[in-house]
């Protein structure tokens, strides 16, 4: 297995853990949060592939698909590309309205492939490429920034089954 399938392999795997937390939940599922100032499902999976997109168009130096595609407007968000939760206040968060499963499923599958074609196209040169992100000292390369982001896929995932098995009691996520 090459570098490059092993690491769009497990971008891939956000997709299954996400779908597996989604399923069968409704809109009261999805908005739930389990005291006022704590994240729903719902906002940790637009915020978890918000986050991917934006690292990724950023690394692919092109438009964010949020706006490209105009994802924004099905999860009723505004056209901007720093929509992407952080730094929101317990306001905006408990304000977030989760759109239907396949939307959030729609929208992380087309970031994802997204992701996919990006890290297909990397050389190994390419991992050492520094970037320029403000706030970042040291500044990030693309290796470095690939992982943190898969890391921070993986754990707002995991985050969102938790806050599920918290509304849905034990059991739900079956072998």
């Amino acid at each position: 297995m090459e570098w490059q399938e092993l690491i769009a392999n497990e971008y891939g795997h956000v997709l299954t853990v996400l779908e597996r937390v989604l399923e069968g939940l409704n809109g009261e599922d999805l908005d739930w949060q389990p005291k006022p100032d704590c994240n729903s499902i719902g906002w940790l999976a637009w915020h978890l592939t918000r986050q991917e997109d934006a690292t990724i168009s950023f690394m692919m130096r092109e438009n964010q698909l949020w706006l490209a595609e105009k994802w924004h407007e099905k999860f009723n968000r505004p056209a901007n590309p720093m929509d992407f939760g952080t730094g929101q206040t317990i306001e905006q968060v408990a304000e977030f309205k989760s759109p239907d499963i396949a939307t959030f499923l729609g929208y992380q599958r087309a970031v994802m492939e997204r992701a996919k074609k990006y890290i297909a196209s990397l050389s190994p040169n390419d991992l050492d490429r520094v970037l320029k992100v403000p706030g970042f000292d040291p500044p990030p390369t693309v290796g470095s920034w690939l992982i943190s982001s898969l890391g921070d896929c993986l754990q707002h995932a995991g985050q969102a089954g938790y806050v599920r098995g918290l509304r849905k009691g034990i059991g739900w996520q079956k072998a």
